[in-house]
């Protein structure tokens, strides 16, 4: 169902808007923490490690994927927002034709190059295959990978969040049953969890790419361009900036992660179980950030500026009632949390994660207030801005990850730096959206209904 996000109360609009979104997140965090979960407890802790080891790199790609996504969606909802169809089709055409390139091409690379990033961040020999075969497998799949988060993203464009979550209910239960039967009955170990991975998301992405068009289709317009370079620039000025982000982000991932193999295997493990569990709580809040981006958006191209500020209370209530969960799970329960990937005879392993989640979760409502706030300068397409929280954030946590790891002489120096990088992060943020609604929001306080 398309939705209209200019019209109503924006509060109500926000929270029936995000709910299947956040419902997604759920089901897309599931089958990434049932990849480690079955590996860590039916092939063994080497095999949660080896999983891990890889995760940064396969960030990368899903930086680039994600990042792509959101610059098409920005631009697809602002004409959608001004009922410019025939530009918004062309768009739609042309997102979904750039990303398949791209993604053929970083498939290339990716085989190439795969196993010498594993190299470079130092990861120990008796993980080393595990790792390399997880992600030339996982490459493989890239196409699907991205085919999936551009369709995806055009349905949210369009004020449509519940397809892309039945699509991925039916990718999560495929996903979960794979694994369970790859890994258990058919002993196929680590390749087991990555085709699992790769089948469900192929079929997720053709299916949601198929019910696009048809949705697509039911727009009636004289005629539109497929492709279009003019286009393709005008999303690429959302776009590049948001996959450089990602990107960026992901590279830093990866300096953390070299420093983090430096300790060993069990860091190794219990950082990669603590990881995904964290990265399930960032990604509530980043998907939040998207609906607060296309809100923003379809809003900034009907000319309803002054609907924004109202959309940003809203997120911000909705991100508390996520955090509160998050963080009590995790700073009360950590050792619990943690035994879904492992036994309790992993003690260190467990340990690890336990510290890991107790420095960083009291800091969810920081990173939170972040990324809404992110979420309304993208949708204005203030790139700059944007661009600067997430930086200072990024070259924070990579520079203090390894300076206090090295002063403590141990991995809680890591962890530390995730808290010092979002606080950074959040203030410039929040600096920015406080200038820009003085300047553009402030005083235009039409009733809304």
């Amino acid at each position: 169902m398309i939705t209209d996000m200019t019209e109503g109360k924006p509060s109500k609009t926000l929270w029936l808007f995000s709910m299947p979104m956040l419902l997604s997140v759920v089901f897309q965090q599931l089958y990434n923490i049932v990849d480690s979960v079955v590996a860590g407890k039916f092939i063994g802790s080497e095999a949660l490690a080896a999983i891990g080891a890889s995760y940064p790199v396969t960030m990368i790609f899903m930086a680039v994927a994600a990042g792509g996504n959101i610059g098409a969606a920005v631009v697809i909802s602002q004409l959608f927002g001004a009922k410019k169809f025939s530009r918004m089709k062309t768009a739609v055409s042309t997102a979904i034709i750039s990303m398949m390139c791209i993604a053929l091409i970083l498939t290339v690379l990716g085989l190439f190059f795969c196993p010498s990033m594993l190299r470079l961040l130092n990861t120990p020999e008796n993980i080393f295959t595990g790792s390399a075969l997880y992600l030339n497998i996982y490459t493989v799949g890239l196409v699907f990978l991205f085919l999936y988060n551009i369709s995806t993203g055009v349905f949210t464009a369009l004020g449509d969040s519940k397809t892309p979550l039945y699509f991925l209910i039916a990718s999560s239960v495929g996903n979960i049953i794979l694994d369970l039967v790859f890994v258990i009955c058919f002993k196929m170990g680590i390749s087991g969890v990555a085709w699992a991975t790769f089948i469900a998301q192929g079929i997720s992405s053709l299916m949601a790419a198929f019910v696009l068009m048809k949705r697509l289709r039911e727009i009636k317009v004289e005629r539109y361009i497929k492709f279009s370079w003019k286009m393709l620039k005008n999303i690429s000025k959302i776009a590049v900036p948001s996959i450089l982000q990602q990107s960026f982000v992901s590279v830093g991932n990866l300096f953390v992660q070299g420093r983090v193999n430096s300790f060993g295997s069990e860091v190794i493990g219990g950082y990669s179980a603590a990881v995904k569990l964290n990265t399930f709580a960032i990604t509530s809040f980043s998907t939040l950030g998207n609906a607060v981006s296309s809100y923003t958006a379809q809003n900034i191209g009907a000319g309803r500026k002054y609907r924004i500020p109202e959309g940003l209370k809203a997120g911000m209530i909705i991100m508390l009632i996520i955090a509160l969960p998050f963080f009590s799970a995790y700073f009360i329960i950590p050792e619990f949390m943690m035994n879904i990937f492992v036994d309790s005879s992993d003690a260190s392993i467990i340990d690890v994660g336990k510290v890991f989640l107790r420095i960083v979760s009291p800091f969810y409502i920081v990173i939170g207030i972040k990324l809404i706030i992110d979420g309304i300068l993208r949708g204005m397409g203030k790139m700059k801005q944007f661009m600067m929280s997430t930086f200072s954030d990024l070259i924070l946590r990579v520079v203090l990850a390894y300076v206090f790891s090295y002063i403590l002489d141990s991995s809680v120096g890591i962890w530390m730096s995730w808290p010092i990088g979002w606080s950074a992060a959040m203030i410039i943020s929040t600096v920015c959206y406080i200038a820009l609604y003085r300047k553009e929001l402030c005083g235009n306080k039409k009733l809304t209904h």
